[in-house]
């Protein structure tokens, strides 16, 4: 694994800990700056909470996303929220159609912007225009691929620039299912295993557009002996191993030549486009925090992440991220500029 500048917010995290502690619910907590370089970035103290100062999304076990207009939204148990770039929110999404979507990618098209959602709990992948929540396509099992499996829990979706879709059932048998923009099941590719070929929790997957064409690539979360990334053609063929040792990467999103990849052990790691590691992030120092969903807000702390689950970049490149967690924590981290 090459390493160009591995450096991350644990020196200035662990020196900021004990402070983080005692301005709870005292003093404002202050931002915490982390990463190196072109990729540094300040935490934003109570964004995305309410006026309380409490979680305004409930438990998170999701994703983020953010619109053409810079809104961004984040998926919980109870379902999808909107909040303004400042932090608050500004409409939501809930109820039996939108809860725990476990992964989430959007898209503009001609009538509109689409999310498309992976919900590993109800056994489906859906699209909803984001303008009124209006579900207009629901992908499930495809019995036609004669694979005769007894669970389907999809954890990613990815959308092809001709709107193919992909769906991994991450949480089962870890294929990864192709549609057509209309829900006909087109192919699948894909097993279960350490082999080379073979994925051991395909968690997370987005359209790699740093390549001319652009391909899958593919968070193969719980592979041994090392969590990596893998990338594929959008006709199910193995391209190669992008990156090993990277924990267990949760997702990856794409912004120009970078990618950010969570890491559920309490980390982000953004990868330039031959991926070498450009910073690491809100690294967790501590092995009962990190990966650890069960971490009340009482006891986060600012700058640390827990069990990093999703992120995404706007438009200015700040990044958004969403930690696994019973409270329910977004953060933003903007993106200090040269």
């Amino acid at each position: 694994m090459k390493i160009l500048s591995l450096c991350s917010s644990l020196i200035l995290a662990l020196t900021m800990t004990a402070s983080s502690f005692a301005q709870q619910g005292a003093a404002k907590v202050q931002p915490v700056r982390m990463g190196c370089g072109i990729m540094t970035f300040d935490t934003v103290p109570g964004w995305g909470l309410r006026p309380d100062g409490k979680s305004a999304i409930g438990s998170t076990h999701g994703s983020v996303v953010v619109d053409e207009a810079g809104n961004i939204y984040t998926s919980a148990a109870a379902g999808v929220f909107i909040f303004s770039p400042e932090g608050q929110v500004i409409r939501s999404y809930e109820g039996k159609d939108y809860a725990n979507i476990h992964d989430m990618e959007i898209r503009k098209e001609e009538s509109g912007e689409f999310i498309y959602g992976a919900r590993n709990n109800n056994a489906e992948g859906i699209k909803f225009n984001i303008a009124n929540g209006e579900v207009v396509l629901r992908l499930t099992y495809p019995k036609e691929s004669g694979l005769n499996l007894t669970a389907f829990n999809p954890t990613a979706i990815t959308v092809a620039p001709n709107g193919d879709i992909f769906l991994s059932n991450g949480y089962a048998s870890n294929h990864i299912f192709k549609y057509d923009k209309t829900g006909k099941y087109l192919m699948h590719f894909g097993t279960k295993g350490n082999g080379l070929k073979e994925f051991n929790t395909a968690h997370g997957m987005t359209l790699d557009t740093r390549y001319e064409p652009a391909r899958l690539l593919i968070c193969d979360r719980n592979h041994q002996p090392k969590g990596r990334l893998v990338h594929y053609t959008l006709e199910g063929e193995f391209i190669d191993e992008v990156i090993t040792g990277l924990g267990m990467p949760t997702a990856a999103t794409v912004n120009g030549d970078y990618v950010s990849v969570p890491d559920l052990q309490g980390r982000l790691v953004i990868l330039d486009k031959n991926n070498t590691i450009m910073a690491v992030l809100g690294h967790n120092p501590d092995p009962a925090q990190g990966g650890n969903y069960n971490v009340p807000q009482e006891k986060w702390i600012e700058g640390v992440f827990s069990g990093t689950h999703g992120s995404y970049w706007d438009k200015e490149g700040n990044l958004y991220v969403q930690d696994w967690n019973v409270s329910g924590r977004i953060m933003k981290l903007v993106r200090v500029k040269p």
